[in-house]
């Protein structure tokens, strides 16, 4: 595990893993909110020196993760995929199936998008020379009405290191080439796999 993604609102820590789970705190107002949180290594330690633990939030159904037993070991609630606001966050319906619920952080002062699954970095997830990535399984359908009413200046993402640079941008061009992208993510995604099996 090692600390990303740090900004004067919060960092991450991700697993150095094929899943490349990565977790995130966000700091508002001196309370710390943990999304989709896996424990690791100095993680307690980090949030209790980012401020006052105020709730742990779960964007994705299946992404239990150590959200329950954080949000015991830390005295908080444990916010299972809202749908209103909480603090400083909005919250984007994404995805709904019975296979699938999903929603997305939206901190409109900071600009600043959370996704749990639909979006990633995760190397599986890209095609050739994408910053961002539709998650695979949903190529075939972007969620591009879902996230177009949202302009962030940040991306946190559940499966690898946010983007911090032109987001906007990057998430307009994931959306728009996602299904024309599909052959590209699918041989990306076997050398991924290839790659971690033989390490």
């Amino acid at each position: 595990m090692r600390f990303c993604d740090e900004f004067d609102g919060g960092f991450g820590w991700i697993l150095d893993e094929f899943m490349q789970r990565c977790s995130h705190a966000l700091v508002a107002d001196g309370r710390v909110w943990l999304i989709d949180p896996v424990s690791g290594a100095g993680v307690e330690e980090r949030i209790g020196a980012a401020g006052e633990p105020a709730g742990v939030i779960q964007l994705l159904d299946r992404h239990n993760r150590d959200c329950a037993s954080l949000a015991q070991r830390l005295g908080v609630t444990h916010h299972l995929l809202p749908r209103v606001t909480i603090g400083p966050f909005d919250f984007l319906t994404i995805h709904v199936t019975r296979l699938w619920k999903e929603v997305a952080l939206w901190w409109p002062d900071r600009r600043l998008l959370v996704s749990g699954d639909a979006l990633g970095t995760a190397r599986y997830f890209l095609s050739g020379d994408e910053r961002l990535a539709v998650n695979p399984l949903l190529r075939p359908f972007p969620p591009r009405r879902q996230f177009g009413a949202v302009h962030p200046e940040s991306i946190l993402c559940g499966h690898g290191e946010g983007v911090h640079e032109e987001a906007d941008a990057a998430l307009g061009e994931a959306l728009r080439t996602a299904r024309r992208r599909i052959p590209g993510q699918l041989a990306s995604g076997v050398r991924t796999w290839r790659s971690s099996r033989s390490t």
